[in-house]
């Protein structure tokens, strides 16, 4: 296959980016050392922070409540006709990772996952069919997953996500409907074809389902939506300028991206952007598909309220733009021969972990970077804290909090101390006190790197180690001033230990 030079220059970058910023792997059955990290879910992130620590030479054990079957977390779970909405350039979970083309599949997505985590030998180092129930510390501070018998541990990163069992709510007269009933997340080997399908639900779950129906040729499809929600192209350059917005909120700016999308974008469409609610407060759909089948006449897109469904469809409340959920509208009758229930995921719990990380004011999302909790800085809770943003979940950041949790315990003049963690998260939500959400309910990727930047920044003691944290390089000078600190600090008595 002859690739073109767009093409050639991307698998370029991503083999010398593989050769500079990846980390060893260890040898087979290498001991490896302290500290020893716990981390709960073997999904992309899991694997991701595993193999960043394993490479650095840091003991790791993986936990995951499923079978080997669920390696992968939520990308193990979806639909074959699914992939990324993204460009894979904005995926790059580990340095190593290599994409063939710009929006890889389901099916390619799990391979790199499984070629990670074989990589770097966490085979030996996953217990699968191992649910964690309870995180707790024993007197020396050493963390306990479940109980004893899985050892001891210097740190915990939890990794379960953001999606878990999928939502499949009863909606009134659903056992009169004649059709088939499916959620989005269910409909390998089914087929739409020459079917009129109605996808209840309007958000990143109903790109499953338009995926599936276009893959599969239904004859038209009715996406039933209760609320508006940005949509933004799919397109690298559009996705990673609208992430620059360093201030993660709304701004007197911001109606200059919802204009030019307004414009170029939605252009005959705009009764489809909502009236109210900014781009910047919560996370847009990102497809190009939808409007295409709109203007195609294969797709509509209606804004109202499900009523009850009915033998031939669904019983709709159909609101005109800017009228609130269970608004004034007009009742019709959507009809149908299939339903895809775009309901999305049930979110999994951190109630594993122990109670004082959740005290008010500070439980998460509000914890110090948004993934350490001020009571426990030997945690860090990749992935599953987060509720609205512009960016990726799969990138650059799952490697920085990684090497930043290590740094936390191998470097004591480094480790942020729990006051100034509060006075973080405080400082955050003053600059970001105008904003219609709350701070730490969206953020953009931009605002992201601000804040490792500033916690590198701030504290001199981490000055040593800012190319290990934001590039994984060059651990072992910092490792050596560390010894030379520790010797000071023994000659004082001040000691050392693991949080």
């Amino acid at each position: 296959m002859e690739l073109k030079p767009i093409e050639w220059i991307y698998r370029l970058m991503q083999w010398v980016l593989d050769i500079i910023l990846s980390p060893n792997a260890p040898p087979p059955h290498a001991v490896l050392s302290r500290p020893r990290i716990a981390i709960i879910g073997a999904g992309l992130t899991g694997v991701a922070a595993a193999s960043h620590c394993v490479g650095h030479g840091f003991d790791v054990c993986i936990f995951e409540a499923g079978d080997e079957n669920a390696l992968g977390g939520i990308w193990s779970k979806v639909n074959n006709t699914s992939g990324l909405q993204i460009h894979s350039i904005m995926y790059r979970f580990h340095p190593s990772v290599k994409w063939s083309r710009g929006y890889p599949d389901r099916q390619q997505i799990v391979s790199q996952i499984t070629q990670l985590w074989k990589r770097y030998g966490l085979q030996e180092r996953t217990k699968f069919n191992t649910k964690v129930t309870s995180v707790f510390q024993d007197k020396q501070s050493r963390w306990i997953i479940n109980d004893p018998s899985n050892g001891r541990f210097d740190g915990v990163i939890p990794a379960i996500g953001s999606c878990g069992d999928p939502k499949m709510p009863h909606i009134d007269g659903q056992e009169q409907f004649k059709g088939e009933i499916y959620h989005s997340s269910r409909l390998d080997g089914k087929t739409a074809e020459g079917k009129k399908v109605l996808i209840i639900g309007g958000g990143a779950s109903a790109v499953e389902g338009l995926e599936f129906v276009i893959h599969t040729n239904a004859a038209s499809t009715s996406v039933l939506a209760r609320s508006d929600k940005w949509i933004i192209p799919r397109n690298p350059i559009v996705d990673v300028l609208l992430a620059f917005n360093i201030f993660g909120q709304e701004t007197i700016f911001s109606w200059i991206p919802e204009s030019l999308l307004r414009l170029f974008f939605y252009r005959d469409l705009k009764d489809l952007a909502p009236t109210s609610g900014g781009l910047f407060t919560g996370t847009p759909m990102v497809n190009s598909d939808v409007f295409r089948q709109i203007r195609d006449g294969k797709a509509s897109w209606l804004r109202g309220d499900i009523i009850r469904m009915t033998e031939n469809g669904v019983l709709f409340n159909h609101r005109g733009k800017g009228v609130p959920k269970g608004g004034p509208g007009r009742e019709e009758e959507v009809k149908g021969d299939m339903i895809i229930m775009a309901t999305g995921y049930h979110r999994p719990s951190l109630g594993f972990l122990p109670d004082d990380v959740f005290q008010d004011p500070y439980q998460p999302p509000a914890w110090y970077l948004q993934v350490f909790p001020p009571a426990h800085v030997s945690i860090s809770a990749i992935n599953c804290t987060y509720a609205n943003a512009i960016g990726t979940v799969g990138s650059w950041h799952i490697g920085i909090y990684t090497r930043l949790l290590l740094v936390f315990l191998v470097d004591p003049l480094a480790r942020p101390q729990e006051y100034w963690m509060k006075k973080w998260i405080d400082m955050t939500r003053f600059l970001k006190s105008r904003s219609p959400v709350g701070a730490f309910d969206f953020f953009t990727y931009s605002e992201l790197i601000y804040w490792f930047v500033f916690c590198v920044a701030i504290n001199p003691f981490r000055w040593k180690w800012a190319l290990f944290v934001f590039f994984g390089i060059g651990s072992a000078l910092p490792l050596s001033v560390v010894k030379q600190e520790d010797r000071l600090r023994n000659g004082l008595g001040i000691g050392k230990k693991y949080s």
